[in-house]
């Protein structure tokens, strides 16, 4: 029995024990504002032992307003970074959408120390991202997203081109009037009905691991109640300098991508095949939307700057114009919409945001 037990024991210490699995890292993000924007400059960043900055030249990049990195390391609710930026005061950290805390080095005041949360499982892209929500929730049948874009915010390929403040005009010019064609005829309405939704959202000039070029917007369709509803058709509306759109590369999920130009119908159905909307770019660079049952509106532009304003015939006649004024510095965006024609009707709506987040803190309408 005891030479027995001595064989077993001998096995048993033979079988190697398991290994255990390191814990997947976590991650983090944050920005740093300078208070002034000038030349692109990139500070020294300190973290603590088994931190580190996201290596890659698209996960730390300098612009003239900002910089912004990216940290990994274990799971924490709050890790202290240090930043020394020589001859910049740093005005504002963000980090998700908060405004984090910042600490001046009584002896270096161009030297800070913030906590940032590391404890996402992936590189989370909303700290880039400065957007407004008008709609944000897709039951309303509409979800709505406007980015605002500032060219001292430039990254990735943005840097190496001109900068395309009008086309970012026009985009929001688009949005709202299609936002109105899809209340007036009644889809949004339908897809609210229905659990679907609409998505309307433009390009961003600022996050490098996001190349959302060239300029273009969105008018997308979800059949169900999420972003990944089967089914999806996703059109990218490209536009040019001043706003006309020239090409239409649709996404439909699990058939690719279909390319539309001048003239062309691209037509968005449900999974059962019935057709929701079609869409088809005017020789003018505008857009004609049709419902199955409607009328055709018609999204055109009087001068041809679709920047300055855009205007909406209904079956032909005149009915609204849009325009717009984004000022991006102080976190204001103001829309107007009017009649054409015997038509009163005006509305403006001015949207007062936090201009480093895009979050919407008031709304005034006349």
């Amino acid at each position: 029995m005891t030479i027995r037990l001595l064989i077993l024991a001998l096995l048993l210490w033979s079988v190697p024990s398991p290994v255990s699995a390191a814990p997947a890292p976590a991650y983090g993000g944050f920005r740093v504002v300078r208070a002034s924007p000038g030349t692109p400059s990139t500070p020294a960043v300190s973290l603590p032992a088994g931190y580190e900055l996201m290596p890659g030249a698209n996960y730390s990049v300098a612009s003239r307003a900002e910089f912004y990195a990216f940290v990994r390391g274990p799971s924490a609710a709050a890790v202290t970074v240090t930043v020394s930026w020589p001859g910049q005061w740093v005005a504002d950290v963000i980090s998700g959408k908060a405004h984090v805390a910042v600490e001046h080095d009584a002896a270096d005041p161009f030297t800070v120390r913030f906590a940032v949360p590391v404890t996402g499982t992936s590189v989370n892209q909303n700290t880039l991202q400065v957007f407004s929500y008008p709609s944000g929730d897709t039951a309303t049948g509409v979800y709505w997203r406007i980015e605002h874009n500032d060219p001292d915010r430039v990254a990735g390929p943005w840097t190496g081109v001109a900068w395309p403040g009008n086309q970012a005009a026009a985009v929001i010019n688009y949005m709202v009037a299609a936002n109105l064609v899809l209340q007036d005829s009644g889809l949004a309405a339908e897809a609210r009905r229905r659990g679907h939704f609409f998505a309307l959202m433009g390009f961003e000039t600022n996050n490098a691991l996001h190349p959302d070029n060239p300029p273009h917007w969105h008018l997308s369709y979800y059949p169900g109640p999420t972003f990944g509803a089967a089914g999806a058709h996703v059109p990218h509306f490209w536009v040019d300098v001043a706003g006309k759109t020239f090409y239409n590369g649709m996404d439909v999920q699990g058939r690719g991508r279909g390319t539309f130009h001048v003239g062309d119908p691209a037509e968005i159905r449900d999974p059962a095949g019935a057709l929701i909307i079609t869409m088809t770019i005017r020789a003018d660079g505008g857009l004609d939307l049709r419902g199955p049952d409607g009328p055709v509106y018609s999204i055109t532009s009087a001068g041809g700057d679709f920047g300055a304003e855009v205007r909406v015939l209904r079956a032909g006649a005149g009915w609204r114009w849009v325009r717009n004024s984004d000022a991006v510095t102080g976190g204001m965006l103001v829309t107007q919409v009017g009649g054409l024609g015997t038509d009163a009707y005006h509305q403006t709506l001015v949207y007062r945001y936090d201009r480093l987040t895009g979050t919407i803190l008031e709304i005034y309408r006349s």
